[in-house]
């Protein structure tokens, strides 16, 4: 804790005031007449109507606004089981994300409970409070058991965004990066390094995205997920390939696309050069990816490469999903937030890169222009266009899908109204 960064950082979460979020009022509550309207007697009128009818608290809470972010810091990005009280800095600046980006009220909420069954029963136990439900860095193989039962149990948004958002970014980042390789998407021949929450989770998108499963190769700490291992979990199994492989190295020869959602510093240059023509490499290790990024272009001319640091070209960032796939979930009132709205979102964040970049963009990087291409095939997280994209593109999805409760009827008007969320 001595670096300058580590003493900047505490004095931004102590000063003036501890933590990053804060609770305002809503309502007038200056006159005797306020306060008999905000509590009591006034009170009772809302609470009588929501008991009598469930989904007028829609109509007279901050229920549909509000998303809880949830963890038992178990899986903390780069940290490790640091344990739920420890976490909570992180999801607090989750929570600020959520309403920065997209105007969503959120609170963190930190469980010390890392028994799975205990911990669905107690997040169940307190979704009533909210529109939507934020899982965050909780550990493999246990978050995968929470993730499905939650999603099946309550009919609210729910998503574990170590999975599900980091699937969607990765995705994006694929379509285009197949665009530039001059490579159709189910062509890739596709190595994951990774088999924790966000490897399965990406490897399962890309499979919706048209990637054949024999395409994928899946690699863990030990080397190449194959059918003749007998210590693999189910989510392994799910992605164990029948040939001959036994290394990284090896599975790297002629592959298109190599994830890395693993640790620093394990691919190679060499590595790299056995690749095919115009390879895409992603490698997200946090802080530090697996491969930095001059020895990776360094390794050939034709890479195409992002990592997820914030100094990088190319950031696969989670910022560039959570908060607007919520925005549109919970603005048509979501049951769940399924397939078809991830896929509408991924398309989306591809689409968006690929069209000109406004001056307002350049000037909150510093840029002179931005072009799509091997430095930019990622929206920057800063573009205002993504809440009106992304969101409606989501809403449209969850409408079409047959999951919106509260559909859009004016799409004009829908996306014109986001505007008023842009940039909190």
């Amino acid at each position: 804790m001595n670096s300058a960064t580590d003493s900047e950082a505490l004095c931004y979460h102590s000063e003036p005031r501890p933590g990053k979020i804060g609770i305002c009022p809503t309502k007038p509550s200056h006159s005797q007449h306020d306060l008999s309207l905000a509590y009591s007697p006034g009170v009772a009128a809302p609470a009588r109507a929501i008991a009598t009818t469930a989904d007028d608290a829609y109509r007279y809470t901050n229920k549909g606004n509000l998303v809880a972010v949830i963890s038992n810091g178990s899986a903390v990005l780069g940290l490790g089981n640091i344990g739920a009280l420890a976490s909570k800095p992180v999801m607090e600046g989750k929570s600020m994300l959520f309403k920065r980006f997209a105007g969503i009220d959120a609170f963190d909420i930190e469980v010390d409970e890392h028994d799975p069954e205990t911990f669905i029963r107690i997040v169940k136990a307190i979704a009533p409070t909210f529109g939507g439900i934020n899982l965050e860095d909780i550990k493999a193989p246990e978050c995968f058991e929470i993730d499905r039962r939650l999603r099946e149990e309550l009919h609210i948004p729910v998503m574990h965004d170590d999975q599900h958002g980091t699937a969607i970014i990765v995705s994006a980042a694929t379509i285009n990066g197949a665009r530039i390789a001059g490579k159709e998407i189910g062509s890739l021949r596709v190595v994951v390094n990774g088999a924790g929450a966000a490897a399965i989770a990406c490897a399962r998108m890309l499979l919706s995205l048209g990637i054949p499963r024999t395409q994928i190769v899946l690699c863990d700490s030990r080397g190449v997920v194959t059918r003749y291992r007998d210590d693999l979990n189910p989510q392994k199994q799910e992605f164990a390939t029948s040939r001959r492989l036994v290394s990284l190295s090896e599975a790297l020869h002629g592959a298109d696309l190599f994830l890395g959602v693993s640790k620093a510093d394990i691919l190679t240059p060499h590595m790299i050069r056995t690749m095919a023509g115009n390879p895409i490499v992603l490698a997200l290790a946090n802080p530090d990816p697996e491969i930095a990024r001059d020895a990776a272009l360094g390794s050939r001319p034709d890479i195409i490469f992002a990592t997820g640091r914030s100094d990088d070209p190319n950031q696969v960032n989670n910022v560039l999903g959570f908060p607007f796939l919520f925005r549109g979930a919970l603005d048509v009132r979501a049951s769940q937030i399924n397939e078809a709205m991830k896929l509408a979102a991924a398309h989306t964040l591809a689409e968006l890169a690929r069209q000109p970049v406004p001056e307002n963009v350049l000037r909150a990087y510093g840029l002179e222009h931005l072009d799509f291409g091997r430095d930019y095939f990622i929206p920057k997280p800063l573009d205002p266009r993504l809440l009106s994209h992304v969101a409606t593109a989501v809403a449209r999805a969850a409408v079409e899908s047959g999951v919106a409760q509260q559909p859009v009827t004016d799409w004009d008007i829908y996306t014109a109204a986001l505007s008023h969320y842009e940039l909190q």
